[in-house]
Protein backbone atom coordinates (compact mmCIF):
# COMPACT_ATOMS: atom_id res chain seq x y z
CA UNK A 1 0.00 0.00 0.00
CA UNK A 2 2.76 2.43 0.91
CA UNK A 3 4.55 1.96 -2.41
CA UNK A 4 1.32 2.97 -4.12
CA UNK A 5 0.92 5.93 -1.75
CA UNK A 6 4.45 7.11 -2.53
CA UNK A 7 3.62 6.96 -6.24
CA UNK A 8 0.36 8.89 -5.71
CA UNK A 9 2.13 11.60 -3.71
CA UNK A 10 4.83 11.92 -6.37
CA UNK A 11 2.18 12.13 -9.10
CA UNK A 12 0.21 14.71 -7.11
CA UNK A 13 3.24 16.98 -6.65
CA UNK A 14 4.13 16.62 -10.32
CA UNK A 15 0.60 17.61 -11.37
CA UNK A 16 0.60 20.54 -8.92
CA UNK A 17 3.54 21.99 -10.82
CA UNK A 18 2.02 21.27 -14.21
CA UNK A 19 -1.29 23.05 -13.57
CA UNK A 20 0.56 26.26 -12.72
CA UNK A 21 2.68 26.11 -15.88
CA UNK A 22 1.63 28.96 -18.25
CA UNK A 23 2.09 26.74 -21.32
CA UNK A 24 -0.30 24.14 -19.93
CA UNK A 25 -2.78 26.75 -18.68
CA UNK A 26 -3.02 28.10 -22.23
CA UNK A 27 -4.02 24.62 -23.45
CA UNK A 28 -7.40 24.39 -21.72
CA UNK A 29 -8.30 20.76 -22.59
CA UNK A 30 -4.97 19.50 -21.20
CA UNK A 31 -5.17 21.81 -18.17
CA UNK A 32 -8.70 20.63 -17.35
CA UNK A 33 -7.61 17.01 -17.63
CA UNK A 34 -4.71 17.61 -15.21
CA UNK A 35 -6.97 19.53 -12.80
CA UNK A 36 -9.48 16.67 -12.75
CA UNK A 37 -6.73 14.14 -12.00
CA UNK A 38 -5.25 16.46 -9.38
CA UNK A 39 -8.62 16.75 -7.66
CA UNK A 40 -8.97 12.95 -7.55
CA UNK A 41 -5.51 12.47 -6.04
CA UNK A 42 -5.62 15.39 -3.58
CA UNK A 43 -7.58 13.75 -0.70
CA UNK A 44 -5.22 10.75 -0.69
CA UNK A 45 -2.06 12.85 -1.08
CA UNK A 46 -2.97 15.25 1.74
CA UNK A 47 -3.96 12.42 4.08
CA UNK A 48 -0.68 10.59 3.30
CA UNK A 49 1.27 13.77 4.08
CA UNK A 50 -0.56 13.93 7.40
CA UNK A 51 0.38 10.29 8.05
CA UNK A 52 4.05 10.85 7.24
CA UNK A 53 4.17 13.91 9.50
CA UNK A 54 2.65 11.92 12.37
CA UNK A 55 5.23 9.14 11.90
CA UNK A 56 8.05 11.70 11.92
CA UNK A 57 6.67 13.20 15.12
CA UNK A 58 6.55 9.71 16.67
CA UNK A 59 10.21 9.09 15.75
CA UNK A 60 11.19 12.46 17.23
CA UNK A 61 9.28 11.69 20.44
CA UNK A 62 11.06 8.33 20.76
CA UNK A 63 14.42 10.08 20.48
CA UNK A 64 13.37 12.46 23.25
CA UNK A 65 12.96 9.48 25.57
CA UNK A 66 16.76 9.14 25.60
CA UNK A 67 17.08 12.66 27.00
CA UNK A 68 18.48 13.26 30.49
CA UNK A 69 15.81 15.91 30.98
CA UNK A 70 12.91 14.33 32.90
CA UNK A 71 10.51 17.05 31.82
CA UNK A 72 11.36 16.36 28.16
CA UNK A 73 10.77 12.66 28.73
CA UNK A 74 7.32 13.31 30.17
CA UNK A 75 6.44 15.53 27.23
CA UNK A 76 7.65 12.81 24.86
CA UNK A 77 5.48 10.17 26.59
CA UNK A 78 2.41 12.41 26.37
CA UNK A 79 3.03 13.10 22.68
CA UNK A 80 3.57 9.40 21.93
CA UNK A 81 0.29 8.51 23.68
CA UNK A 82 -1.58 10.98 21.47
CA UNK A 83 0.14 9.75 18.31
CA UNK A 84 -0.52 6.09 19.16
CA UNK A 85 -4.23 6.91 18.90
CA UNK A 86 -3.89 9.27 15.94
CA UNK A 87 -1.74 7.15 13.58
CA UNK A 88 -4.12 4.12 13.38
CA UNK A 89 -7.01 6.52 12.68
CA UNK A 90 -5.09 8.11 9.80
CA UNK A 91 -4.13 4.65 8.49
CA UNK A 92 -7.79 3.61 8.48
CA UNK A 93 -8.80 6.82 6.67
CA UNK A 94 -6.08 6.16 4.10
CA UNK A 95 -7.36 2.63 3.51
CA UNK A 96 -10.87 3.96 2.92
CA UNK A 97 -9.53 6.57 0.49
CA UNK A 98 -7.62 3.84 -1.34
CA UNK A 99 -10.65 1.60 -1.80
CA UNK A 100 -11.73 1.20 -5.44
CA UNK A 101 -14.06 4.06 -6.27
CA UNK A 102 -17.37 3.58 -8.01
CA UNK A 103 -16.89 5.45 -11.32
CA UNK A 104 -20.49 6.62 -11.13
CA UNK A 105 -20.27 8.21 -7.66
CA UNK A 106 -19.91 11.79 -8.88
CA UNK A 107 -22.72 11.52 -11.42
CA UNK A 108 -26.18 12.99 -11.32
CA UNK A 109 -29.09 10.67 -10.63
CA UNK A 110 -32.29 9.58 -12.31
CA UNK A 111 -34.56 8.26 -9.57
CA UNK A 112 -37.61 6.16 -10.41
CA UNK A 113 -40.50 5.52 -8.02
CA UNK A 114 -43.02 2.77 -8.74
CA UNK A 115 -46.00 1.71 -6.63
CA UNK A 116 -45.94 -2.01 -5.88
CA UNK A 117 -48.39 -4.29 -4.14
CA UNK A 118 -51.13 -2.52 -2.23
CA UNK A 119 -53.24 -0.66 -4.78
CA UNK A 120 -54.13 2.93 -3.85
CA UNK A 121 -52.22 2.69 -0.56
CA UNK A 122 -49.04 1.68 -2.45
CA UNK A 123 -49.47 4.71 -4.71
CA UNK A 124 -49.89 6.99 -1.67
CA UNK A 125 -46.72 5.49 -0.19
CA UNK A 126 -44.98 6.05 -3.51
CA UNK A 127 -45.88 9.74 -3.24
CA UNK A 128 -44.51 9.79 0.34
CA UNK A 129 -41.20 8.42 -0.95
CA UNK A 130 -41.15 10.87 -3.85
CA UNK A 131 -41.60 13.81 -1.44
CA UNK A 132 -38.97 12.35 0.89
CA UNK A 133 -36.33 12.29 -1.84
CA UNK A 134 -37.26 15.75 -3.10
CA UNK A 135 -36.82 17.07 0.47
CA UNK A 136 -33.56 15.17 0.84
CA UNK A 137 -32.21 16.70 -2.37
CA UNK A 138 -33.22 20.13 -1.08
CA UNK A 139 -31.44 19.53 2.24
CA UNK A 140 -28.25 18.47 0.40
CA UNK A 141 -28.35 21.53 -1.84
CA UNK A 142 -29.01 19.44 -4.94
CA UNK A 143 -31.36 20.38 -7.76
CA UNK A 144 -34.31 18.00 -8.17
CA UNK A 145 -36.77 18.05 -11.04
CA UNK A 146 -39.76 15.74 -11.57
CA UNK A 147 -39.65 14.91 -15.27
CA UNK A 148 -42.63 12.55 -15.40
CA UNK A 149 -45.30 11.41 -12.95
CA UNK A 150 -48.42 9.26 -13.26
CA UNK A 151 -50.57 10.45 -10.36
CA UNK A 152 -53.75 8.90 -8.96
CA UNK A 153 -57.01 10.72 -8.23
CA UNK A 154 -56.44 10.55 -4.45
CA UNK A 155 -52.95 12.05 -4.45
CA UNK A 156 -50.79 8.99 -4.95
CA UNK A 157 -48.29 8.24 -7.68
CA UNK A 158 -48.16 5.02 -9.69
CA UNK A 159 -44.77 5.89 -11.14
CA UNK A 160 -42.51 8.92 -11.32
CA UNK A 161 -39.09 9.90 -12.55
CA UNK A 162 -36.90 12.57 -10.99
CA UNK A 163 -33.65 14.09 -12.21
CA UNK A 164 -31.35 14.94 -9.26
CA UNK A 165 -28.27 17.02 -9.95
CA UNK A 166 -25.57 17.67 -7.39
CA UNK A 167 -22.07 16.77 -6.23
CA UNK A 168 -21.90 13.15 -5.08
CA UNK A 169 -25.61 12.55 -5.69
CA UNK A 170 -25.18 8.97 -6.92
CA UNK A 171 -22.64 8.11 -4.19
CA UNK A 172 -25.37 8.59 -1.57
CA UNK A 173 -28.57 7.85 -3.47
CA UNK A 174 -27.45 4.49 -4.88
CA UNK A 175 -28.20 2.78 -1.56
CA UNK A 176 -31.91 3.61 -1.97
CA UNK A 177 -32.46 1.12 -4.82
CA UNK A 178 -34.79 -1.66 -3.79
CA UNK A 179 -38.21 -2.50 -2.39
CA UNK A 180 -39.51 -0.21 0.37
CA UNK A 181 -42.32 -1.56 2.55
CA UNK A 182 -44.85 0.44 4.58
CA UNK A 183 -47.01 -0.75 7.47
CA UNK A 184 -49.86 1.59 8.47
CA UNK A 185 -53.62 2.04 8.70
CA UNK A 186 -54.83 3.52 5.39
CA UNK A 187 -57.18 6.51 5.47
CA UNK A 188 -59.73 4.38 3.64
CA UNK A 189 -59.61 1.60 6.29
CA UNK A 190 -62.66 1.91 8.56
CA UNK A 191 -61.81 -1.00 10.87
CA UNK A 192 -58.36 0.34 11.77
CA UNK A 193 -56.47 -2.66 10.39
CA UNK A 194 -52.79 -2.21 9.57
CA UNK A 195 -52.04 -2.81 5.88
CA UNK A 196 -48.69 -3.65 4.32
CA UNK A 197 -47.87 -2.08 0.95
CA UNK A 198 -44.74 -1.58 -1.07
CA UNK A 199 -43.05 0.66 -3.60
CA UNK A 200 -39.82 0.16 -5.50
CA UNK A 201 -37.06 2.69 -6.00
CA UNK A 202 -34.50 2.55 -8.81
CA UNK A 203 -31.50 4.88 -8.76
CA UNK A 204 -29.69 5.23 -12.08
CA UNK A 205 -26.55 7.26 -12.78
CA UNK A 206 -27.02 9.84 -15.53
CA UNK A 207 -24.65 8.83 -18.29
CA UNK A 208 -22.63 10.78 -20.82
CA UNK A 209 -23.24 10.40 -24.53
CA UNK A 210 -19.86 8.72 -24.91
CA UNK A 211 -20.91 5.87 -22.57
CA UNK A 212 -24.13 4.87 -24.32
CA UNK A 213 -24.74 5.37 -28.01
CA UNK A 214 -28.27 4.93 -29.32
CA UNK A 215 -28.84 4.19 -32.98
CA UNK A 216 -31.63 6.52 -34.21
CA UNK A 217 -33.05 3.56 -36.13
CA UNK A 218 -33.52 1.70 -32.82
CA UNK A 219 -36.00 4.18 -31.35
CA UNK A 220 -39.57 5.24 -32.08
CA UNK A 221 -40.60 8.74 -30.99
CA UNK A 222 -44.28 9.52 -30.41
CA UNK A 223 -45.64 12.93 -29.45
CA UNK A 224 -48.96 13.56 -27.74
CA UNK A 225 -50.85 16.09 -25.67
CA UNK A 226 -49.69 16.35 -22.09
CA UNK A 227 -52.14 15.09 -19.46
CA UNK A 228 -50.24 16.32 -16.43
CA UNK A 229 -50.36 19.57 -14.52
CA UNK A 230 -48.48 22.40 -16.10
CA UNK A 231 -50.78 25.09 -17.32
CA UNK A 232 -52.97 25.65 -20.33
CA UNK A 233 -50.12 25.84 -22.84
CA UNK A 234 -48.70 22.45 -21.87
CA UNK A 235 -52.07 20.75 -22.04
CA UNK A 236 -53.14 22.14 -25.44
CA UNK A 237 -50.06 21.34 -27.53
CA UNK A 238 -48.46 18.06 -28.57
CA UNK A 239 -45.42 18.67 -26.37
CA UNK A 240 -45.26 15.37 -24.48
CA UNK A 241 -42.82 12.79 -25.83
CA UNK A 242 -42.73 9.00 -25.61
CA UNK A 243 -39.59 7.19 -26.76
CA UNK A 244 -39.57 3.43 -27.29
CA UNK A 245 -36.24 1.58 -27.57
CA UNK A 246 -37.16 -1.16 -30.03
CA UNK A 247 -34.39 -3.73 -29.25
CA UNK A 248 -35.15 -3.81 -25.51
CA UNK A 249 -38.76 -2.59 -25.36
CA UNK A 250 -37.85 0.13 -22.85
CA UNK A 251 -40.33 3.04 -22.89
CA UNK A 252 -39.65 6.53 -21.51
CA UNK A 253 -42.06 9.46 -21.39
CA UNK A 254 -41.52 13.11 -20.53
CA UNK A 255 -44.17 15.82 -20.39
CA UNK A 256 -43.04 18.44 -17.88
CA UNK A 257 -41.69 20.96 -20.39
CA UNK A 258 -43.70 23.14 -22.80
CA UNK A 259 -41.13 22.42 -25.50
CA UNK A 260 -41.30 19.14 -27.39
CA UNK A 261 -37.54 19.39 -28.07
CA UNK A 262 -36.74 19.74 -24.36
CA UNK A 263 -38.99 16.82 -23.46
CA UNK A 264 -37.33 14.66 -26.11
CA UNK A 265 -33.87 15.59 -24.79
CA UNK A 266 -34.83 14.66 -21.22
CA UNK A 267 -36.47 11.42 -22.32
CA UNK A 268 -33.32 10.43 -24.23
CA UNK A 269 -31.19 11.10 -21.15
CA UNK A 270 -33.44 8.84 -19.08
CA UNK A 271 -33.36 6.13 -21.77
CA UNK A 272 -29.55 6.23 -21.90
CA UNK A 273 -29.37 5.88 -18.12
CA UNK A 274 -31.75 2.93 -18.17
CA UNK A 275 -29.73 1.20 -20.89
CA UNK A 276 -26.53 1.88 -18.95
CA UNK A 277 -28.10 0.47 -15.78
CA UNK A 278 -29.26 -2.60 -17.71
CA UNK A 279 -25.71 -3.12 -18.93
CA UNK A 280 -24.34 -2.80 -15.37
CA UNK A 281 -26.98 -5.21 -14.04
CA UNK A 282 -26.00 -7.79 -16.66
CA UNK A 283 -22.35 -7.40 -15.65
CA UNK A 284 -23.24 -7.75 -11.96
CA UNK A 285 -25.32 -10.86 -12.65
CA UNK A 286 -22.28 -12.44 -14.25
CA UNK A 287 -20.26 -12.04 -11.06
CA UNK A 288 -20.31 -14.78 -8.42
CA UNK A 289 -22.44 -14.08 -5.35
CA UNK A 290 -19.48 -14.00 -2.97
CA UNK A 291 -17.89 -11.19 -4.94
CA UNK A 292 -20.89 -8.93 -4.62
CA UNK A 293 -21.43 -6.78 -1.57
CA UNK A 294 -24.85 -7.16 0.04
CA UNK A 295 -25.00 -3.40 0.58
CA UNK A 296 -25.51 -1.50 -2.64
CA UNK A 297 -25.77 -4.59 -4.81
CA UNK A 298 -28.72 -3.05 -6.63
CA UNK A 299 -30.86 -6.18 -6.26
CA UNK A 300 -34.33 -4.68 -6.57
CA UNK A 301 -36.14 -7.90 -5.66
CA UNK A 302 -35.05 -7.59 -2.03
CA UNK A 303 -37.00 -5.73 0.64
CA UNK A 304 -34.47 -3.22 1.87
CA UNK A 305 -36.46 -1.07 4.31
CA UNK A 306 -39.68 -1.01 6.34
CA UNK A 307 -41.56 2.12 7.40
CA UNK A 308 -43.77 1.23 10.38
CA UNK A 309 -46.21 4.04 11.19
CA UNK A 310 -47.84 2.63 14.38
CA UNK A 311 -44.40 2.34 16.01
CA UNK A 312 -42.92 5.43 14.33
CA UNK A 313 -39.89 3.48 13.18
CA UNK A 314 -37.80 2.94 10.08
CA UNK A 315 -35.80 -0.29 9.76
CA UNK A 316 -33.13 -0.91 7.14
CA UNK A 317 -32.88 -4.69 6.80
CA UNK A 318 -29.48 -4.72 5.07
CA UNK A 319 -27.69 -3.45 8.17
CA UNK A 320 -30.35 -4.29 10.80
CA UNK A 321 -30.60 -0.64 11.79
CA UNK A 322 -33.77 0.83 13.30
CA UNK A 323 -34.44 4.48 14.08
CA UNK A 324 -37.54 5.93 15.75
CA UNK A 325 -37.76 9.14 13.75
CA UNK A 326 -40.26 8.24 11.04
CA UNK A 327 -41.71 11.75 10.59
CA UNK A 328 -38.34 13.47 10.20
CA UNK A 329 -37.07 10.61 8.00
CA UNK A 330 -39.99 11.07 5.59
CA UNK A 331 -39.20 14.80 5.66
CA UNK A 332 -35.84 14.03 4.05
CA UNK A 333 -33.63 13.49 7.10
CA UNK A 334 -32.28 10.16 5.89
CA UNK A 335 -28.55 10.74 6.38
CA UNK A 336 -28.28 8.60 9.56
CA UNK A 337 -29.17 5.46 7.63
CA UNK A 338 -27.32 6.50 4.45
CA UNK A 339 -24.13 7.14 6.45
CA UNK A 340 -24.47 3.75 8.16
CA UNK A 341 -24.94 2.03 4.78
CA UNK A 342 -21.81 3.74 3.41
CA UNK A 343 -19.82 2.65 6.49
CA UNK A 344 -21.08 -0.92 6.14
CA UNK A 345 -20.21 -0.94 2.44
CA UNK A 346 -16.70 0.34 3.18
CA UNK A 347 -16.19 -2.28 5.90
CA UNK A 348 -17.22 -5.02 3.47
CA UNK A 349 -14.73 -3.76 0.90
CA UNK A 350 -12.00 -3.43 3.54
CA UNK A 351 -12.16 -7.18 4.15
CA UNK A 352 -10.81 -7.69 0.64
CA UNK A 353 -8.43 -4.71 0.73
Amino acid sequence: MFDKLDFILEKYEELSLKVSDPDIISNQPVWKKHMKELGELEPIALKYKEYKKAKEEMDAAREMLDSDDEEMKELAKMEMADLEDKIPEIENELKILMLPKDPNDDKNVILEVRAGTGGDEAALFGMDLLRMYLRYAERRGWKAEVIDANETDIGGVKEAEVMIKGKGAYSRMKYESGTHRVQRVPDTESSGRIHTSAATIAVLPEVDDVEVNIDPNDIRVDVYRSSGHGGQCVNTTDSAVRITHLPTGLVVTCQDEKSQIKNKDKALRVLKSRLYDKMLQEQNDALSAERRSQVGSGDRSERIRTYNFPQGRVTDHRINMTIYKLDSFLDGEIDDIVDALITSDQAEKMKNF
